[in-house]
């Protein structure tokens, strides 16, 4: 009560602001207008814009002030960083809130890894908020680590900062009316919250039984056309552009030459690497682009702040405006969005981040890769004639099914420069199914790179033109817990250990960063072409539910079908 009396004396022009942004450029989202005026902060909320005096002043002349960014869809495990070390990291760039989504750790650790995220987020200077995993496993033809079903998930809904159910992947059993998915949705209604979606190329009456079971995004949009018919069907598009999914230039260039409103259009990167985070920046990157591609930098930053926290029903974030948080970036350029400072609740993020420390990880999260030793003879794949074969398309995750003739030896399959050999090996001791495809456009020559990191269920996936450095990449990976594994003429040549849940460091995100940076430039010297990036893009091709072809550790998945390929 005290502070929000304060606060209206501060806004009354009664008392001084703690903080002052004096003669910035507001970027107002409600108006659309740019406003030179003062921003005046107490007790970190904003207290008015205006004309205000305060105990500290800063002269923003020539700079913009605007909200912090909102990242409406990302799932902080891509980053390879444990959460308090993805927060520094993001919010160097501007983003100050997260709608994560961490199906990846509970696809491993189940409701464990929940409890740990919603702990280990609880005091960062990063507005965290969780959708809890609908699809764990993403489908019934994969293995992965536990399942979290509707009885595992029930009791973190009445969590403040879980926000509802997470991407609902597996469309089919939606549109069928599957029970399992029902009770789910149906839990995250009753709580009064909300059902993200993912349906990659779902259309018409399909479409239409989708959004009528209570989902209400998408963020799987590859083409304008599937955007608009997802908006008139009552989605919100998140338009993505991450580390391997790039999907903004033809969404944003689709909406300039439309007459639809961007209203119900927000950002996301889904998956984003830190090597892609430290180079480009986090959110502010999409808001550059799409800015660069034509679109009025308002607008674009509308996108990256208010569209999301509206959406999202975050009520205290999103726009430069009395009442809500201090949430701000501080601008020099408005075209380039060349961020000069981050403000996290009216302080610097970098004055936030001290004194604070890690949360502690569980021991159990840290010793979850368990299989028994691969050898040649497990990745042995008979061929008689035409195979099924994964073929990559550039810059998306989407891949394309081909029935052709692949290079064989005694009647079994050889890789060479056109033709990678794709391996899936069970990763949780719950079978070890192995698992083996010709695969298109990989490119790979004279070694092979091995990853834990495989969407959504994390088994080991790897990928190589010679049996050799297969295996010792593959067995190398239960060595050091997880993470990514390059071998070449009988030797390691990198890795980069992930133990936590096989898919994040806990180390400092600049080490993380710089040991991604090594092991990427030494994949990409193995021929890998530069459409396709090698970790992100192969890490995807275990999903079975982006179209058209997958490999899971059970075999050959046809997503169109969607059925194992006989």
């Amino acid at each position: 009560m005290k502070a929000n009396q304060r606060r209206i004396d501060v806004a009354a022009g009664r008392a001084p602001a703690d903080l002052v942004f004096k003669n910035a450029n507001v970027v107002n989202v409600f108006s659309e207008e740019l406003i030179t005026a003062d921003v005046a902060i107490a007790d970190g909320i904003i207290a008015g814009v205006g004309n205000y005096q305060g105990a500290r002043e800063i002269d923003c002349t020539d700079k913009f002030l605007c909200p912090g960014f909102i990242d409406a869809h990302v799932h902080i495990e891509s980053s390879l960083a444990a959460p308090f070390e993805f927060a520094r990291a993001v919010t160097q760039s501007g983003t100050t809130t997260v709608v994560a989504d961490p199906h990846e750790i509970v696809n491993v650790c189940g409701a464990a890894a929940v409890r740990y995220l919603l702990d280990a987020t609880e005091e960062l200077p990063l507005n965290v908020y969780l959708m809890l995993p609908s699809s764990v496993p993403a489908t019934p033809f994969e293995t992965n680590g536990t399942d979290f079903a509707a009885d595992d998930m029930a009791p973190f809904f009445a969590h403040p900062r879980v926000l509802g159910l997470g991407e609902v992947m597996c469309y089919p059993a939606v549109v069928a009316g599957d029970a399992a998915v029902l009770e789910k949705l149906a839990l995250a209604a009753d709580a009064g919250k909300r059902a993200d979606g993912h349906a990659p190329g779902l259309s018409g009456r399909e479409l239409q039984a989708y959004a009528a079971a209570g989902i209400r995004t998408e963020h799987e949009c590859t083409t304008f056309a599937e955007a608009s018919e997802k908006l008139r069907a009552g989605l919100a598009v998140l338009v993505r552009e991450g580390s391997a999914a790039k999907n903004l230039s033809v969404l944003v260039n689709g909406l300039l030459d439309s007459d639809l409103p961007a209203g119900r259009f927000m950002f996301c990167t889904d998956d984003k690497h830190l090597d892609d985070i430290s180079r480009e920046g986090h959110v502010r990157w999409n808001v550059r682009q799409a800015i660069s591609l034509g679109m009025k930098p308002i607008t674009a930053i509308k996108m990256a702040t208010w569209n999301a926290a509206r959406e999202y029903g975050l009520r205290d974030v999103g726009a430069v405006a009395a009442g809500y948080r201090a949430d701000l970036v501080l601008l020099d350029s408005l075209k380039q969005m060349t961020v000069r400072a981050v403000y996290k609740d009216g302080r610097p993020v970098s004055e936030r981040f001290e004194g604070l420390c890690a949360h502690p990880v569980p021991d159990a999260m840290l010793h979850s890769v368990r299989f028994r030793n691969v050898t040649a003879a497990d990745l042995a794949l008979p061929v008689r004639g035409p195979a099924h074969v994964i073929e990559m398309v550039p810059y998306q995750i989407v891949t394309r099914h081909v029935v052709e003739e692949v290079p064989a030896r005694d009647g079994f399959f050889t890789p060479d420069s056109t033709y990678t050999k794709l391996c899936v090996v069970e990763r949780h001791g719950r079978g070890g199914g192995i698992a083996v495809c010709p695969l298109k456009g990989y490119g790979i020559t004279g070694g092979a790179i091995a990853t834990s990191v495989a969407h959504d269920s994390h088994n080991v996936i790897a990928a190589g033109d010679n049996d050799a450095d297969l295996v010792l990449a593959i067995n190398h990976l239960k060595t050091i817990g997880g993470g990514y594994v390059l071998a070449a003429g009988g030797r390691i040549q990198g890795a980069l250990p992930l133990p936590l849940g096989g898919l994040m460091s806990t180390e400092p995100w600049e080490t993380i960063q710089a040991g991604a940076e090594a092991i990427l430039t030494q994949a990409k010297a193995m021929g890998i072409p530069y459409p396709v990036d090698p970790f992100t893009s192969l890490s995807f091709l275990a999903l079975p539910v982006i179209p058209e072809l997958r490999l899971t550790d059970r075999g050959l998945f046809d997503v169109t079908a969607f059925a194992p390929v006989e």
